[in-house]
């Protein structure tokens, strides 16, 4: 399925739902950063790689808050962008498989949030969360090694499972969207915590906050 301008993909993406998206952030009529952006409005989950010409970092962690699951920057090969398909596609399998063998009762339980790694379906508080697939690899990875600190580093590798030319941020960008859909109070997270010049930790909330 080929798009040829922003607002022809975002019909076809909405119409036909997509297993995967690919989409250049300079597209006509509407750009990708708004394709992405009205995407994630509707609820639209589906991984979404940005196609960008700009070497600009604002574009790039624009792209990331607004939901798109990952970025390559022109040029590139064919080649270069299948393999990066692959490796996000992978990943979403390999998360779920390994998730559902380790897991015997399905789930993974912390505090108010339960997460069903093998369905991609997460709830906080009895009320299901509209995650994409890169927020609930995230999730359910912190939460599979709750309470312990992991880097920011070790989130990328095991989540991305990909050299990502070592751009944490990516990692501090879902971090957020994260808080936003389980912290009562992203200012004051209890869920998941910052642990300075180390990582994140997600633990249960203690009695008192």
């Amino acid at each position: 399925m080929t798009a040829y301008d922003g607002e022809e993909g975002l019909h076809k993406a909405l119409e036909e739902r997509p297993d995967f998206i690919i989409l250049d952030l300079m597209l006509p009529k509407l750009d990708g950063i708004e394709v992405c952006k009205q995407l994630r409005q509707k609820k639209v989950m589906t991984p979404i790689l940005m196609l960008t010409a700009k070497d600009d970092e604002f574009d790039k962690v624009l792209g990331l808050e607004l939901g798109a699951d990952d970025y390559m920057t022109k040029p590139f090969s064919p080649r270069e962008v299948v393999a990066r398909v692959k490796a996000i596609l992978r990943r979403t399998t390999i998360h779920g498989n390994e998730e559902k063998q380790e897991n015997s009762d399905d789930s993974l339980i912390v505090g108010q949030l339960k997460i069903f790694p093998d369905r991609y379906e997460a709830y906080f508080a009895e009320q299901r969360l509209e995650l994409t697939p890169k927020e609930f690899e995230l999730l359910a990875y912190l939460a599979k090694y709750k309470g312990r600190v992991l880097t920011r580093d070790q989130l990328l590798s095991a989540v991305w499972n990909y050299d990502f030319a070592g751009d944490t941020r990516i990692v501090d960008v879902h971090i957020s969207h994260l808080r936003e859909k389980i912290e009562q109070d992203t200012r004051k997270p209890v869920y998941i915590k910052t642990i300075r010049g180390l990582g994140y930790k997600l633990e249960e909330p203690k009695a008192d906050e």
